[in-house]
């Protein structure tokens, strides 16, 4: 495939400005052995080869914006986080609201309290192992929790350009075999379709079912266009994306016509418009499919309108006070199981 733009930006969904502050970023660590939450100077902040996530990748995640020191939707990606655990039969020792505490206690410390543009890699293992094995019974005490805080801004050339995706043979799995609900730890098979991509110089890949209907990319989610209209896969074998679900509430609070069905590649070839979405890249437009040119290559209208109402949602989200924010969150409820 041919690129209209710089081959080398790496990671194209992903792709960020250069922020020297990054180098000197205080990260917040609590130990599940001891309790403890401090924070701890990037080059100093380290896990033991016994911890859970190293040795097993037993641990989620989450990827959340925070702007002017606010955490943006921090109660989606919250309860989304509380799901995981839950799910994964993971008890994290503190309430949602706590949670968010240590979350803003990162934040200050890093005085981010004036940037707009910060993503937190919030990552927790099971936490510490007496010896290499799979079982938690193994497992002393609770959860490590970790939370990296960058100032990430989206690289305008990849914004401006769009995406090139090609699709891959790596299907998106039943939630039998490892539920797309999960924001796992273990990305092998998003990580494989990544790597496919990378070898064909495209900057994502798609992503089918089991059936060969089209799901999502290999770190986004996708939507398409069609004569006014916009189509979001539908859920089985879906990615919980925040983001995306933010981008189908803003079409309906809106009067966009917006469908969650089945659609195959056929219909993506000839669709109108195309683009992904994701906490960091928050709405890309997709310039080529598997060589196939969308529309004319260009953001179409109904994306642009889609991003603006994205932002307009986030800016009344983090305009709000922690206070506010926190309110949102059952300050009685942890994640004991």
């Amino acid at each position: 495939m041919s690129a209209s733009y710089d081959q080398n930006i790496k990671g194209a969904t992903h792709a960020t400005l250069p922020n020297e502050k990054n180098e000197n970023i205080l990260i917040g660590m609590q130990d599940g052995v001891s309790g403890h939450f401090k924070l701890v100077r990037k080059q100093d902040a380290v896990v033991s080869v016994f911890d859970s996530n190293f040795l097993v990748g037993d641990g989620i995640w989450e990827g959340i914006r925070a702007r002017n020191g606010r955490v943006q939707f921090a109660k989606d990606h919250i309860d989304r986080l509380f799901q995981s655990a839950k799910a994964m039969f993971m008890n994290l020792g503190l309430s949602k609201t706590q949670l968010l505490d240590l979350l803003h206690q990162t934040l200050d410390a890093n005085n981010m309290s004036n940037e707009e543009h910060v993503h937190i890699r919030l990552v927790v293992s099971r936490g510490l192992k007496s010896t290499p094995y799979q079982n938690p019974s193994v497992n002393i005490g609770l959860p490590l929790i970790v939370m990296i805080p960058e100032i990430k801004a989206a690289d305008p050339n990849v914004k401006k350009h769009g995406l090139r995706l090609i699709t891959s043979h790596i299907r998106r799995g039943p939630p039998d075999v490892k539920d797309e609900m999960w924001n796992h730890i273990s990305k092998a098979t998003d990580v494989q379709a990544c790597i496919g991509a990378n070898v064909t110089g495209a900057d994502e890949s798609l992503m089918l079912d089991l059936n060969g209907f089209v799901k999502t990319c290999n770190s986004t989610n996708f939507f398409i266009v069609r004569n006014g209209e916009v189509w979001a896969p539908t859920k089985n074998n879906q990615m919980q994306g925040i983001t995306r679900q933010k981008s189908i509430d803003a079409c309906r609070a809106n009067g966009i016509p917006v469908r969650e069905l089945d659609f195959t590649l056929t219909e993506v070839y000839g669709a109108d418009e195309a683009f992904c979405t994701g906490t960091f890249p928050s709405q890309i437009h997709v310039q080529m499919v598997d060589g196939r040119q969308i529309g004319d290559g260009k953001k179409g209208p109904i994306t642009k309108r889609i991003e603006q109402l994205y932002k307009e949602m986030t800016r009344k989200d983090t305009e709000r006070s922690r206070e506010q924010i926190h309110s949102d969150l059952d300050a009685t409820r942890t994640s004991k199981l």
